[in-house]
């Protein structure tokens, strides 16, 4: 039997790598191989280890700073961006007039940002939040818009967890074919159940359920803001353990947060195409949650897109690009994409319908929305904002979340300008506001607060 002083022997460097390719070798020699063809295939199975850069890539700033809250804040984003383009699998990046940082580990790629990646799929660089995306739906007849947030706040549930009481009938959403593919899927198998209780709900945080009429028509527009809610962050964590992993033997002084999963390997295939599922599943639950208003309201579709961030893309050039809030504007970027983008701002501001522009400056993105300046403790720290007036602001778990509230996000106004100023995308239409609801500060009930 080979072991590990048997590879030794021959000249291998011992390391995590050594319980794979004794496995290998063993199975080998059970097959009658050789030893000098197992020593063959082991010479290809050592790694090399692949170093981080010495210094930087350059990489796109589409930011401009009016305060210096807002010049602090590109400072530390463009740190963040310095250190993480010196991770060795990245080729290009870019950071969006929304950026912010994510995290306090140097090089954790900040909201707004994107980066273009050889051959590797970097769970880390689009967060828990998998596939957080926002979906539009037009209804034909003019309605009370307050009739419409009703139906959505009776018929859908925002917060932590899955559904309560809403029942869904989920073979007209194609789930349960969803499902079947789930359970092949290394990275899936198991997750069945959150499929299922977290279909057709809101999230919590920045997650909205927005209503308002289009200003090229009037007509009346649902529009909701979430992502693949406990399927995607349990996908998620699975691929962060695959990408460390693989990141600690081959580029050990690499930071496990910018980890990565080798895009061409049988764990990168499968992680694909589980961010494929992941992904089709979070365009069907917008759209059911829309299908059950509409049925309430009893009022048509005319028109219905959506669009992703916090994902991967795979472009012609066979590069993976990670946009961390950071959303696809390029024509053909997926087989759904219809040349809009969908760009909110807060709540009492339009929602941006932009043209696709395919700026190569900025990797082919666009922003996800605002941004902030502070995160959500710090700005609540310093500030005590005012619910907006004007606007049906709701909260279903009760109490607001503050941080929520316009202004603890960037100048609408300025994240507008810089969009033209850096030729990301043409403005072809604007939702305006009529409401918007979101779950609140749900934490104040939650039961380790009342321990």
């Amino acid at each position: 039997m080979i072991n590990g002083n048997t590879l030794i022997a021959w000249g291998f460097k011992p390391g995590r790598w050594f319980k794979e390719a004794l496995h290998e070798a063993n199975a080998m020699r059970d097959n009658g191989i050789s030893d000098d063809l197992i020593f063959e295939r082991l010479q290809i199975m050592q790694p090399i280890e692949t170093l981080m850069r010495t210094n930087s890539l350059p990489f796109s700033m589409m930011i401009d700073a009016e305060n210096d809250l807002e010049r602090a804040n590109i400072e530390a984003v463009s740190q963040h961006m310095d250190a993480l383009m010196r991770v060795p699998t990245i080729k290009a990046g870019a950071v969006m007039p929304d950026a912010c940082p994510s995290g306090a580990q140097p090089g954790t790629i900040p909201v707004g940002g994107v980066v273009a990646c050889e051959d590797a799929i970097h769970p880390g660089f689009h967060s828990s939040d998998i596939c957080c995306s926002v979906a539009i739906t037009v209804f034909k007849r003019n309605d009370d818009p307050k009739r419409i947030l009703d139906a959505v706040m009776g018929l859908t549930h925002f917060g932590p967890g899955g559904r309560q009481k809403t029942a869904i009938n989920m073979a007209s959403h194609n789930v349960l074919t969803g499902i079947d593919k789930m359970s092949s899927n290394p990275f899936l198998a198991g997750l069945e159940d959150f499929a299922v209780r977290h279909f057709a709900t809101q999230g919590d945080g920045n997650h909205f359920a927005y209503v308002g009429h289009l200003k090229s028509t009037g007509q009346p527009a649902l529009v909701t803001h979430h992502g693949s809610r406990g399927f995607g962050a349990q996908l998620y964590k699975r691929g962060m353990a695959v990408a460390k992993r693989h990141t600690a033997i081959h580029a050990p002084k690499v930071p496990p947060h910018n980890s990565w999963i080798k895009a061409s390997s049988k764990d990168g295939e499968s992680y694909w195409a589980a961010l494929q599922l992941i992904r089709e599943w979070t365009k069907n639950n917008h759209f059911a949650i829309h299908d059950m208003v509409k049925q309430e309201l009893g009022n048509p579709v005319v028109d219905r897109f959506w669009n992703e961030h916090n994902f991967v893309f795979q472009k012609t050039d066979g590069l993976f690009y990670h946009g961390k809030g950071a959303t696809p504007n390029w024509s053909g970027f997926s087989a759904d994409d219809d040349g809009r983008t969908l760009v909110p701002l807060n709540m009492a501001e339009p929602i941006l319908i932009l043209e696709h522009a395919n700026n190569k400056d900025a990797l082919g993105f666009a922003p996800h929305g605002a941004g902030r300046n502070l995160g959500r403790k710090a700005f609540l720290r310093e500030n005590q904002p005012e619910m907006p007036k004007g606007i049906d602001a709701r909260f279903y778990c009760g109490k607001p979340d503050l941080s929520e509230l316009p202004e603890a996000y960037k100048n609408a106004a300025s994240v507008r300008a810089q969009i033209s100023k850096y030729g990301i995308g043409r403005v072809a239409d604007e939702i305006i506001p009529y409401g918007s609801i979101m779950a609140g500060d749900w934490e104040v009930d939650a039961p380790w607060r009342k321990q």
